[in-house]
């Protein structure tokens, strides 16, 4: 710790304080957005926009590097695929008669295939481990008025609608009958959560971003006595999980997205174990 310390305050190290403001800031939406995502039962469609981030990263990659459309970004390829994944899954929500988790299981597979093929195309050594277990070290400042205005995007239109939120993740065919159009709120639920994917995965990466969003509010979800304090208990989890897990990674020299998603693993563990043993107890 006394290490990572010293590493923040150093005027030489500003990545390092990148990576922490990074951290603080984007435990904000992990932790409101991955409240609804628990509640309404919607990680595996959260876990096939973020598989599907990587068909845009790769589309971005390629067009900027083989074709030379320099300010096409992956950061626009991910955003445009991620909202994409939201509109079809919405839609096969709303009308379709396929099996949801059929289409959930094609995008999540096309996206990687897709990515993985753009990326071999791409001149030039491309990593894709960056990708897809991320690397918070590698924030620029750039990227934090970035997820700074995630930020305030998600606070924003949760606080506006957090009504309507609360009706569809817990009863939307009651709130359909009150007049709420409930499958419009559902498809900006889902386009929030593809953004906050999106913005969020170069810390810990498509692979485990979906982890990250769900962990700290399903242990939240243990303690909270209702929605506001499972968001803010969830909040609060995220930064101690993104800063211990930044600090312990540089430390001990490890890859920072995985000690994040281990040490969250670990305590949600341990919560799950020792509320179990203590119901027992009681009982």
């Amino acid at each position: 710790m006394s290490e990572f310390l010293a590493a923040l305050m150093d005027p030489n190290l500003p990545f390092i304080r990148y990576a922490f403001i990074t951290g603080i800031l984007a435990s904000v939406p992990f932790g409101i957005i991955g409240t609804f995502v628990v509640v309404r039962r919607i990680s595996y469609i959260a876990g096939a926009i973020s598989h599907c981030i990587l068909g845009g990263i790769g589309i971005g990659l390629y067009l900027q590097n083989a074709v030379g459309v320099g300010w096409f970004t992956p950061l626009y390829g991910a955003v445009i695929v991620a909202l994409l994944a939201a509109v079809v899954l919405s839609l096969v929500s709303m009308f379709a008669k396929q099996r949801e988790d059929s289409v959930i299981g094609a995008l999540w597979a096309a996206g990687m295939g897709i990515g993985l093929l753009f990326l071999a195309k791409t001149p030039g050594y491309v990593d894709p481990m960056s990708y897809l277990f991320g690397n918070i070290l590698l924030i620029t400042r750039t990227d934090i008025f970035l997820v700074l205005a995630l930020d305030l995007l998600v606070v924003g239109v949760v606080a506006l609608f957090y009504n309507v939120f609360l009706a569809i993740c817990f009863d939307d065919e009651f709130a359909g009958l009150r007049g709420i159009h409930t499958h419009w709120f559902y498809l900006v639920l889902l386009c929030l959560t593809a953004l906050t994917i999106v913005l969020l995965v170069r810390v810990v990466g498509i692979v485990m971003v979906i982890a990250l969003l769900t962990l700290p509010a399903a242990i939240a979800g243990n303690f909270a006595s209702s929605i506001k304090q499972m968001m803010i208990l969830s909040v609060l989890l995220c930064g101690v999980f993104i800063l211990s897990g930044l600090s312990t990674s540089y430390t001990l020299d490890l890859p920072s997205g995985p000690v994040i998603i281990v040490i969250a693993a670990g305590v949600y563990l341990t919560v799950v174990v020792g509320t179990k043993l203590f119901a027992r107890r009681r009982a």
